[in-house]
């Protein structure tokens, strides 16, 4: 387990800032102690200085997951989120500021002055749901409602239409868009989905 390296860094700050936009700076200073990232097995994960710290002493060969898997990155080097940050990114907003710069991971800061204020969420409708949860994309006959003013290729993230979180995805259609392309469009690309849990039950950590 080790610290990102800068090109690490800043491949998984693009990739969170479009779905929370500067508020990334949340996860890392929380009211319960400092948070960060580190890499194991080519997997990001985020955990507390405190677990941190008592990871130090385990071997290397013998540490499975030192904390919650936010992604992986890639052969080519390219970082993908994983369904288990989900429970991370949909309480917080982006705020619809540019992408955030990468922060000091794990090193103190002052108190945040950012909150959340609009967050970018489609709703499926039930008959939709599963579809979502195997994998596949949102059509236009399956959208319930999108948050306005959502630009096209903003991260967004997929509830039912009861506010339980389903997954994550890329909006293929702006708002406006979405009012007027056909039923079988796409509206929203699949990113991960809390189905993830039964079909990569093997492999997600």
């Amino acid at each position: 387990m080790r610290p990102l390296t800068e090109a690490e860094t800043r491949a998984g700050v693009e990739k969170l800032g479009k779905y929370i936009g500067e508020n990334i700076q949340l996860l890392v200073d929380r009211p319960d102690g400092t948070y960060c990232f580190r890499l194991h097995r080519d997997r990001v994960y985020y955990l507390s200085e405190k677990l941190l710290k008592l990871a130090a002493s385990i071997p290397r060969e013998s540490l499975v997951a030192p904390g919650t898997c936010f992604g992986k990155f890639t052969k080519s080097q390219k970082f993908r989120l994983s369904v288990t940050a989900l429970d991370f990114l949909a309480p917080y907003a982006k705020v619809g500021h540019g992408p955030a710069p990468p922060p000091a991971l794990c090193q103190p800061r002052g108190p945040s002055q950012l909150c959340p204020l609009l967050q970018y969420k489609v709703w499926v409708k039930p008959g939709s749901e599963q579809s979502f949860l195997y994998g596949n994309h949102v059509l236009k006959s399956g959208l319930g409602r999108i948050t306005e003013n959502t630009a096209q290729y903003q991260g967004v993230v997929v509830y039912s239409m009861a506010d339980v979180p389903l997954g994550f995805g890329v909006a293929a259609k702006s708002t406006q868009e979405c009012r007027k392309v056909d039923p079988l469009a796409i509206v929203v690309f699949h990113q991960a989905d809390v189905g993830e849990y039964v079909r990569n039950e093997d492999t997600l950590t």
